[in-house]
């Protein structure tokens, strides 16, 4: 009975009261991997710079063109700096030409990507010949850029708007089966389970608990893809798909850059609008 017992450092005598026992906790020591993250970084370091050299098939990047050429960026970053307002009435026409194309292409996106949606999730479409059969042509629409459907399209269709708002249903179509179809995949799904077990076909189990668990999904990436589209059609102008794209290129072609900043201030400040409307919008929506 006189032996003590050690607790972590803190003896009491055997058998005595429980408010003698005295335990101090500590954390056990952060494993060190500082050689590992610096393993990891060296290793990165070394493959960029062996992309680099064109000996061993690597990017030439000319660095000295930077300080033979400077004089010629800060002309230009001198010109761009001292925008045209007089030019500005002139925009107006293309910008609302792009704003129609962008607000167009999400809607008819919008249309489209639900029914394909649902084709292509596991819980909403348990046939996996279609699902796969959709899956790929879903894929191969996001792996063609979309300056190379606004070049084919233009070549097909002839210069205008409705190239650019092919190309933008494309687009959208595919971002948005892309990313709402995996959230169903990853997603919860014990009401498809119960509206299975209630003796429901699929078409109606998608529509009465499929379709109102994934609205807030769809509005989210339908309104992401609103303001996408502004940016893609400043873009899709210059291979000759309409919208302010085209006065941008045409006036570059001219070297006229006090024009050129203007149209880039203008579709700044439209962007910029567009994605406050857009964030109101989510907020009372999703």
């Amino acid at each position: 009975m006189g032996t003590a017992v050690e607790v972590s450092g803190a003896p009491r005598a055997a058998g005595g009261p429980p408010g003698e026992l005295r335990r101090e906790l500590t954390l056990p020591p952060r494993p060190r991997r500082g050689g590992r993250i610096a393993l990891i970084v060296a290793a990165v370091a070394v493959f960029t710079a062996a992309t680099c050299l064109p000996a061993i098939g690597g990017v030439e990047l000319d660095l000295g063109a930077i300080a033979r050429n400077w004089r010629n960026g800060a002309e230009k970053l001198g010109q761009l700096l001292q925008p045209n307002f007089a030019f500005l009435p002139r925009t107006w026409g293309p910008m609302a030409e792009t704003l129609q194309m962008a607000l167009v292409g999400a809607v008819i996106a919008a249309a489209i990507s639900v029914p394909v949606t649902l084709w292509a999730a596991a819980p909403t479409n348990p046939n996996r010949w279609t699902r796969g059969a959709v899956r790929a042509v879903v894929n191969v629409i996001r792996a063609v850029p979309d300056l190379v459907y606004a070049t084919v399209l233009v070549a097909m269709l002839g210069v205008g708007a409705l190239p650019g708002v092919a190309t933008l249903i494309l687009f959208n179509v595919g971002i948005v089966v892309k990313l709402v179809s995996e959230a169903i995949d990853a997603a919860d799904h014990r009401y498809m389970e119960a509206g299975r077990a209630a003796g429901g076909t699929q078409f109606q189990i998608n529509r009465a608990t499929a379709l109102p668990q994934v609205w807030p999904l769809f509005v989210n990436q339908w309104l992401y893809t609103l303001e996408v589209n502004v940016r893609i059609s400043a873009i899709l102008g210059i291979v000759g798909a309409g919208g302010i794209g085209r006065l941008l290129d045409e006036r570059r072609g001219f070297y006229a850059y006090s024009d050129v900043s203007v149209i880039i201030l203008e579709i700044l400040v439209v962007v910029i609008a567009i994605e406050v409307l857009s964030h109101l919008l989510r907020r009372r929506l999703v």
